[in-house]
């Protein structure tokens, strides 16, 4: 195997952090972000996901509320975080409340040493998020990174087959989700239906998926706190163990190259069993 092939197969070792940020309180969740971030840097971390709307909390109360610690890319705290980056090949996703002019974004921005790469507008607003936020309207991106390929969706999206195939239809290895899962009630045995959704959106694509959601109480809101991170096979490999007192943290060590092979047998394809051309006829009606 040559010294290249050797590096396309490498181990890349992803982590979720399932932080509790404290709506409204920009500077205590940008110091809980960096501290992750910090550990990440030491600890051999490749990919770092953290949750959605990260840097602002998630239960606003009005629009203003939300205004009041909405961001642009321009603001330091994506400098900083870049720059705590160098030295290192560690990709940070990280959701935040994003300032868009006249109207604010549920986002999320992937970034390296180099900056913020790519920035994502959740497409799919969930409950009240719609009388705080504007949907995003553009397709969502994939990035090339020295670890591989990684999608990136947020939360709602992900209960849409359609967004995770289009990242897997544009060569996703991996899909990051910062995500707030309200909590819900399901069968004791069973995971939270977020979970079996990822796990089947990464079984029917062949991708793998980290979901990366919160912990804590606010506002009188509980969080599902079902970090996971799925195999292309639509397994858990990695969820948040139950250790009071410790950080809450999901990690993984995964082949993101596997990604790239969507037989599964000799005779069939993920992607290249698709008939567009049937689908595109519609349903037929009795």
């Amino acid at each position: 195997m040559s010294p290249g092939a050797a590096l396309e197969r490498k181990l890349t070792n992803v982590a979720c952090h399932q932080l509790t940020p404290m709506v409204g309180d920009l500077e205590g969740n940008l110091t809980l972000i960096g501290e992750a971030v910090a550990e990440a840097c030491s600890d051999g971390t490749d990919v770092l996901v953290l949750p959605e709307l990260s840097t602002s909390g998630y239960v606003f109360r009005s629009r203003a509320e939300a205004r009041s610690v909405a961001m642009t890319t321009d603001h330091p705290f994506f400098a900083e975080t870049s720059a705590a980056l160098g030295g290192t090949s560690l990709v940070v996703v990280v959701g935040f409340c994003e300032d868009g002019g006249e109207v604010l974004y549920n986002s999320a921005a992937l970034i390296d040493a180099d900056g913020v790469s790519a920035v994502y507008r959740k497409t799919h607003l969930w409950d009240r998020e719609t009388q705080v936020f504007e949907p995003g309207n553009d397709l969502p991106p994939v990035v090339d990174t020295v670890h591989g390929r990684i999608g990136l969706l947020i939360c709602y999206d992900m209960e849409f087959p359609e967004m995770p195939r289009l990242l897997a239809l544009a060569g996703a290895d991996l899909i990051a989700v910062p995500t707030n899962w309200p909590s819900g009630e399901h069968p004791v045995a069973e995971r939270a239906a977020e979970v079996i959704a990822a796990q089947a959106a990464a079984r029917t694509n062949g991708v793998f998926i980290a979901c990366c959601d919160r912990a804590g109480i606010e506002r009188g809101q509980s969080w599902n706190e079902a970090t996971v991170i799925v195999s292309q096979y639509g397994w858990v490999v990695a969820d948040v163990p139950d250790a009071s007192g410790a950080r809450p943290v999901a990690r993984a060590s995964l082949s993101l190259h596997l990604a790239e092979d969507k037989s599964i047998s000799p005779h069939n394809g993920l992607l290249a069993d698709r008939r567009p051309d049937l689908y595109r006829k519609g349903t037929l009606t009795a």
